[in-house]
């Protein structure tokens, strides 16, 4: 639990409003999906265990609640019964409760791993451009590398250069019209044509 708290605290010690919103966004539509499995499925399941921890039997469902305020369904002469009118009296369901801890360890769980995994890609390319800074520092000094760290350079200057090439083909095309230019170069090859 204490490394848990370490990573989420070096997670919003980074500060990145981005990687925030994203989590927000996930977060909130993962929390859609547990609310669904834990109000759908969950729920009556822990209901139905309680019942049955309760008895199995009518007697079990007035135990299943806490009831604070009961109101009791009345017979055709307006006398009370022994049963409880659930939709008029205030009670404590442990049902919905335990499935909301439930629902909250879900929730807790998954954001931990999509932040968890989102910090070892982050740490991922930190290491890498920290190997390159202390490879090329190497370079600069004339120090010879070993032989991981010379072919793990060559690979990172050919992928440089295939990117700057491709960048390079990428500004070299020209511009594409916008939809106004290309109707006005429409326009000025018919009036060219009419003539």
């Amino acid at each position: 639990m204490k490394k848990f708290f370490a990573e989420f605290k070096k997670f919003i010690s980074r500060g990145n409003v981005m990687d925030m919103a994203v989590g927000t966004i996930v977060g909130a539509a993962f929390t859609a999906i547990v609310t669904a499995l834990s109000n759908g499925i969950l729920k009556p399941i822990i209901n139905t265990i309680i019942y049955y921890l309760c008895g199995g039997n009518a007697d079990a469902l007035n135990k299943m609640y806490t009831p604070l305020v009961k109101v009791w369904v009345l017979d055709e002469a307006g006398n009370a019964t022994n049963v409880l009118d659930m939709t008029k009296s205030i009670y404590i369901d442990w049902g919905a409760f335990i499935s909301a801890i439930i629902n909250f360890l879900l929730v807790a769980i998954v954001l931990f791993c999509i932040v968890k995994a989102f910090n070892k890609v982050k740490d991922a390319n930190e290491a890498m451009s920290n190997k390159v800074k202390r490879i090329e520092f190497k370079v600069e000094k004339g120090i010879k590398l070993r032989k991981k760290e010379q072919e793990f350079y060559d690979a990172y200057k050919a992928q440089k250069e295939e990117e700057a090439k491709k960048a390079q083909e990428e500004a070299s095309k020209p511009a594409p019209l916008s939809v106004s230019e290309e109707l006005l170069t429409e326009i000025r090859d018919l009036l060219r044509n009419q003539k």
